[in-house]
């Protein structure tokens, strides 16, 4: 039986375990969302790998799959971003998870319209950023994760603290979190929620390619490493395009030439597609951690019943 634990994550968003999914490029949609909100936590549509028509289409979609809350993570370098936002007030979407940008640029008019915000960051700096922004939470996402990162390269372990310190509303764990034992540590350290990414990424709900979830839960410590630091900072499954892109930085190449290398829709091909060679594969550390393609349900409540024996025992 599972037990809901009550803290300013869970009622902030009115969810039953303060369990979080991240929201993904090419993995997080309607499917995934939905099913992690239904079974007690809050799922997040990935908005950054979606035309403003697809974006509108999945929060429908959800809308009608859960009853529960759910939101839209929302990366602020996505280049039609007014359209985005758009939508997401004329859905009244509840809850808005904002990252790779200044948090003062949207989160006072998502706040208008009765929106809940969290911003994602990398630092205790950004951190207080987010909080004078008018942010109600954030998210300290450490060096550990996947997809795009913080510059510092602060480990989940030293950020979360540092910036529980730094705040004074609810912070969420995020960057190498897979399993109810880290987050037990993460609450240790003073989060009050967990973010988390690569674990919902091998799960039938997610839509990334059967291929990339199969890659995911085969890989080993040690396979995936911070690249891109030059525009920016990407976490990746190493492979024939990792291996192109370190080499390029290794001769030098200009923000120009490794932005000419990733143009070519690089992201999708890898984790939509399915193209391990090729194609960028963004995961997340804990990946060697995780041995098999797991319901979304079983995720949260597997998650949810460790994280309380580990703090009981």
């Amino acid at each position: 039986m599972l037990f809901s634990l009550s803290n300013r994550i869970t009622q902030l968003f009115d969810i039953q375990y303060p369990i979080i999914q991240a929201g993904m490029v090419w993995a997080s949609g309607w499917r995934l969302a939905s099913a992690v909100s239904n079974a007690g936590g809050l799922g997040l549509i990935g908005s950054g790998s979606m035309y403003p028509d697809v974006l509108k289409e999945h929060i429908q979609k959800c809308k009608v799959a859960t009853q529960m809350p759910f939101g839209v993570n929302l990366p602020l370098f996505y280049p039609d971003l007014e359209a985005h936002v758009k939508t997401i007030i004329e859905e009244k979407v509840p809850i808005v998870f904002t990252s790779a940008g200044n948090p003062k640029l949207l989160t006072p008019r998502f706040k208008e319209h009765g929106i809940k915000v969290a911003h994602v960051v990398s630092s205790s700096k950004f951190a207080q950023k987010a909080q004078e922004a008018g942010c109600d939470a954030v998210v300290a996402e450490g060096f550990e994760a996947g997809g795009h990162n913080g510059r510092e390269e602060t480990t989940t372990m030293v950020l979360v603290p540092l910036v529980c310190d730094a705040v004074t509303i609810p912070v969420i764990a995020a960057g190498g979190i897979a399993t109810g034992r880290q987050m037990a540590a993460a609450f240790m350290l003073g989060a009050e929620g967990v973010q988390i990414g690569s674990r919902f990424v091998a799960s039938p709900e997610a839509s990334s390619h059967e291929k990339f979830k199969q890659a995911v839960i085969d890989s080993k410590e040690g396979d995936t490493h911070l690249s891109l630091k030059q525009l920016i900072p990407v976490r990746l499954l190493k492979n024939r395009f990792y291996e192109e892109v370190s080499a390029a930085e290794g001769n030098g190449a200009t923000k120009e030439e490794l932005q000419q290398l990733l143009g070519r829709r690089r992201a999708k091909k890898g984790m939509f597609e399915g193209d391990l060679d090729d194609g960028e594969l963004e995961i997340g550390q804990v990946s060697a951690m995780l041995q098999d393609v797991r319901p979304a349900d079983k995720i949260v409540s597997d998650i949810w019943n460790e994280f309380l024996k580990t703090i009981n025992s």
